[in-house]
C-alpha cells in the first residue's frame, strides 16, 4: 500500500448508512401513507426483494424505472397489502426525494476521513443514482474530502464493470493504476471490479460476506489506521 496516492470510496454501506438512513426513510413514507404495516415487517420483506433486484440492475437485466417500482409492488403483494400502481409510484418518488434527508454514516466515517483526508485524494464510485447519490454526499457533509465523484448513471455502466473504473482512473488524474485503491463493501461490484482493473482493494466486510483471500478485508473502518 505504500504507493497509493488516489484513495476511492464506495458509498452506500462503506460511509453512508443505508440501512439506517433507509428505514428512516421508510418509517416516515409508512406512516404518510398510512400503510397497515410495521416498519419491522416491512422491511424483512423488502430488503431482501431490494437486494435481488438491485444485483440485476447492476448486472444491466432490469431498468431503473423496474427497480423502482417493482420492488415495493413485489413487497405489497408478499405483504397481502393492497396499493394501487399510482400510490405505488408515488411512495418510490418519495422515498427517492426523502431518502437523502437522513445522513447518518457508519461507525468511524469521519474520523477516517479526517485521518486519510491530508494525505491522500479521495474519490467516491458509487452505483447509484446520480441526483440521490450527490445529494447524499452533500446533505451528509461529505462532499468537503472527495475531489473527484463518479456514479454509475452518469457513466452509463455499474461496478464491476471495466468502463466506470477506468473513468474515476481518467478523472482522478492519477499517474499510474498502481496509486489506486479501492475500499468497498461489495466483493463483487467493487472488490473485483477494482483488482480485475489494476487497483489495489481494501474489503469492508460490514455484511458478514464469505471470507476470501484476494485482498486486506477489515471490519471497521478505523482498522485503516494501522493499514494506510
Amino acid at each position: 500500500m505504500k504507493n497509493v496516492k488516489h484513495i476511492f470510496f464506495d458509498l452506500d454501506h462503506t460511509l453512508w448508512d443505508f440501512e439506517k438512513n433507509s428505514s428512516l426513510t421508510f418509517k416516515f413514507l409508512i406512516k404518510k401513507y398510512d400503510l397497515n404495516v410495521s416498519l419491522e415487517h416491512f422491511l424483512k420483506i423488502y430488503m431482501p426483494i431490494n437486494f435481488s433486484l438491485w444485483d440485476l440492475y447492476r448486472d444491466e437485466k432490469i431498468t431503473k424505472q423496474y427497480l423502482r417500482y417493482n420492488r415495493l409492488k413485489m413487497t405489497f403483494e408478499k405483504l397481502s397489502i393492497e396499493v394501487s400502481d399510482i400510490i405505488i409510484d408515488k411512495i418510490s418518488e418519495d422515498y427517492i426525494k426523502h431518502l437523502p434527508d437522513n445522513n447518518f454514516l457508519l461507525n468511524n466515517a469521519v474520523t477516517i476521513l479526517d485521518y486519510l483526508y491530508p494525505k491522500y485524494k479521495l474519490h467516491i464510485i458509487t452505483n447509484g443514482f446520480h441526483k440521490v447519490q450527490h445529494s447524499k454526499i452533500i446533505n451528509s457533509g461529505l462532499d468537503k474530502y472527495f475531489d473527484c465523484i463518479i456514479d454509475s448513471e452518469s457513466v452509463g455502466v455499474k461496478k464491476p464493470h471495466s468502463k466506470i473504473f477506468q473513468n474515476a482512473y481518467k478523472e482522478s488524474n492519477a499517474s499510474s493504476l498502481k496509486d489506486c485503491l479501492m475500499i468497498g463493501d461489495n466483493y463483487e461490484a467493487d472488490i473485483l471490479g477494482a483488482l480485475k482493473n489494476g487497483f489495489e482493494a481494501i474489503h469492508l466486510n460490514s455484511n458478514n460476506q464469505p471470507l476470501h483471500n484476494s485482498c486486506i478485508v477489515i471490519n471497521d473502518l478505523i482498522e485503516l489506521k494501522e493499514i494506510l
